[in-house]
């Protein structure tokens, strides 16, 4: 290494980026997908990468990259963003800055590296040229996505290790999904909370008051990918309408408990769920304990816990698999607490439907956002959840609101005012 090239190594991007915007190279295969909330800083960290392909400080010793593509929603977004903007490729560079040619649609180095510019409304654009390394811009919003990324993979035959850097803030696209499963790429997420640092703090004050929980925030600010299942019960825009609860009494509380069928640690979670019915004939879920536990004792220690936080009128526990073991390990913590055995003699999905059509007729509402529960329920199809998981939030939900709705109802607790 020569001094002048060691005397600009803490100036670079990979002394100044978070771990997550520079992963070594063994971690990183030939593509790398970033989807990241807004202002987490997807924006730079492409920009940079892109730099230091050019300039020789490839994650791959060894490699450096002349012929690039630069592929974005329009040409326009990829003037606008990739090249001219904030934390595009001109305001990156701080040593060769590369000269950008719009008559050409490219940016040109002094020592002769390419990057030509290209939309993903114009796949046929990408027949012919060929590349060693690609950026890939928001592709979640891609006109013709697949037929764009498609063409794309044709043309990166040069070079040793050809590469393609693809950011989006998430958003559940065939393309996507068929990305997030390959085995071939490298998926990093990043949320806005991260940057924080270099963004306004009244920003994010704002957007986590409005949007903290809620699905468009979880895919905006946390960068999480959110899918319903087109054979669900229940779907993420219905419970988001179902959130909140005013301040009516409740006349009756339940605590629902699934418990798992072994306590191995590789066991399933203990599913339990607080709900309660209010005076108007409505059920509100109050709270979601759901754990994964050892020991029963430990899934008996929070259940009875919820009962007296909440001043529930009892505990609802499935015995098909414990038997009277569940009641007597619940007695094992408290002998007074009430526990009412319940058995599944119909299956999963048929027990959750008339729970599911409660919530289509807005008799069931949410006291928050519950993200873990919120997102079995719009997993649980037919079939169950996705790749065998145990539904066992959903399994407890259903078990508390089939009580306090669909059951005959006990004698309600006196509660402390």
């Amino acid at each position: 290494m020569s001094r002048a090239v060691a005397e600009r190594l803490p100036h670079e991007w990979f002394g100044q980026a978070r771990l997550p915007q520079y992963p070594v190279g063994a971690r990183l295969r030939d593509t790398w997908l970033v989807m990241g909330g807004r202002g987490c800083g997807k924006t730079r960290l492409r920009a940079e990468w892109v730099n230091a392909l050019v300039r020789g400080f490839s994650p791959f010793a060894g490699c450096k990259y002349g012929r690039i593509a630069l592929v974005g929603e329009t040409l326009g977004d990829v003037r606008e963003v990739m090249i001219e903007g904030p934390s595009g490729l001109l305001a990156v560079s701080r040593a060769d800055r590369p000269r950008y040619e719009p008559s050409r649609r490219r940016l040109v180095w002094d020592d002769g590296a390419v990057a030509q510019v290209f939309s993903s409304e114009d796949p046929d654009s990408l027949r012919g040229p060929q590349f060693d390394a690609a950026w890939c811009d928001e592709v979640a919003k891609w006109k013709h996505a697949e037929a764009c990324f498609d063409m794309l993979q044709f043309g990166l035959r040069l070079g040793t290790r050809p590469m393609q850097l693809l950011t989006t803030t998430p958003n559940p696209v065939p393309l996507i999904r068929r990305l997030v499963g390959s085995d071939e790429v490298t998926v990093t997420r990043m949320r806005t909370a991260e940057n924080a640092a270099h963004l306004s703090p009244g920003f994010i004050r704002a957007v986590e008051r409005q949007y903290a929980g809620t699905r468009l925030g979880r895919q905006e600010l946390d960068g999480e990918l959110i899918e319903d299942r087109e054979d669900a019960l229940w779907t993420r825009a219905a419970l988001e309408a179902a959130t909140g609860w005013g301040e009516g009494a409740l006349r009756r509380i339940v605590v629902a408990v699934d418990p798992p069928v072994t306590s191995r640690r590789s066991s399933d979670a203990c599913g339990i769920v607080v709900a309660g019915l209010d005076e108007h004939g409505a059920a509100i879920v109050l709270h979601d304990g759901t754990m994964r536990a050892a020991r029963p004792q430990d899934w008996a220690a929070r259940a009875v816990a919820l009962y007296h936080r909440f001043q529930a009128d009892g505990i609802v526990a499935e015995v098909n698999q414990g038997g009277d073991m569940v009641k007597s390990v619940i007695a094992t913590v408290d002998a007074n607490v009430p526990v009412k055995p319940v058995r599944a003699s119909r299956g999963k999905w048929l027990r959750a439907e008339p729970v599911a059509a409660r919530y289509a007729q807005g008799r069931v509402r949410h006291a928050r956002r519950f993200p873990e529960l919120e997102d079995e329920m719009c997993d649980f199809g037919t079939d169950g959840l996705s790749g065998g998981r145990s539904p066992d939030r959903v399994d407890a939900l259903v078990w508390a609101i089939s009580e306090l709705m669909l059951g005959r109802a006990g004698e309600p607790r006196v509660r402390e005012v």
